[in-house]
């Protein structure tokens, strides 16, 4: 039998894309596990998801808990597979790298999808490209310039990796720039592959609607950073 690949989604008012998601996952990975945690949405997600609850497709609906950090290490206790990744809900066009980035883990430990390698690039509004720049900015002068998009967070990893790093799973997404920073430091092989990140399927984002929910955001990416930084082993 082939290597089972774990698949963490998040869900949180996708009624729209997941559907999509779910499909385009299954038919680009063979021996899939679907981890799908849902935070309660009020918009009907979950009906959509209980659809697809099979012994291959595990479905958590969250309701005294939410956050996206939360939401990762939720769907990665319940995984099972060989291998662990992680998809935005509502990105399943990019499914399709997932085939490859599987196979560039015969050589490396965890696979990155990057838009700031060669060929990568960002279609999102002007706003949404500024920031997610200026803070892998911020993370190549205080962390490390190897490397080069520590906020895209769609990746692929050897399960064997947690046995060295384990990610400290709070706040938003800048969980992740800490997970990634600890692999570099315990010399974890990481490979980026360039994608091209396209724009919000709504137009905008859950995460960061107004620029007052980026710059509060932003200050919690930044003490994230500076803790990462300057965190004992």
């Amino acid at each position: 039998m082939s290597i089972k690949t774990s698949i963490i989604l998040s869900t949180y008012n996708e009624r729209v894309s997941i559907e999509k998601t779910i499909k385009s996952l299954k038919k680009e990975i063979t021996n899939l596990e679907l981890v799908i945690v849902d935070d309660n949405s009020p918009d009907g997600t979950f009906d959509i998801l209980k659809k697809f609850e099979d012994d291959n497709t595990k479905i958590i609906c969250r309701k005294k808990s939410k956050g996206l950090a939360s939401a990762f290490l939720c769907g990665m206790l319940h995984t099972t597979g060989d291998l662990i990744g992680w998809l935005d809900s509502n990105m399943g066009d990019l499914s399709n790298h997932f085939p490859n980035m599987i196979e560039n883990l015969k050589d490396n430990d965890l696979v990155l999808l990057s838009r700031y390698v060669q060929a990568g690039s960002d279609e999102r509004n002007k706003t949404r490209v500024f920031s997610s720049k200026f803070i892998n900015f911020v993370c190549n002068i205080f962390l490390t310039r190897s490397i080069k998009d520590f906020t895209s967070s769609i990746f692929i990893m050897k399960k064997e990796v947690l046995n060295s790093v384990v990610p400290i799973c709070y706040g938003h997404g800048e969980f992740f720039i800490e997970f990634l920073y600890q692999c570099y430091k315990k010399n974890i092989k990481i490979k980026e592959i360039p994608y091209t990140q396209p724009n919000d399927l709504e137009g905008n984002s859950k995460t960061a609607p107004n620029i007052f929910r980026f710059l509060f955001l932003g200050y919690f990416y930044f003490i994230r950073i500076l803790q990462t930084r300057f965190r004992r082993d």
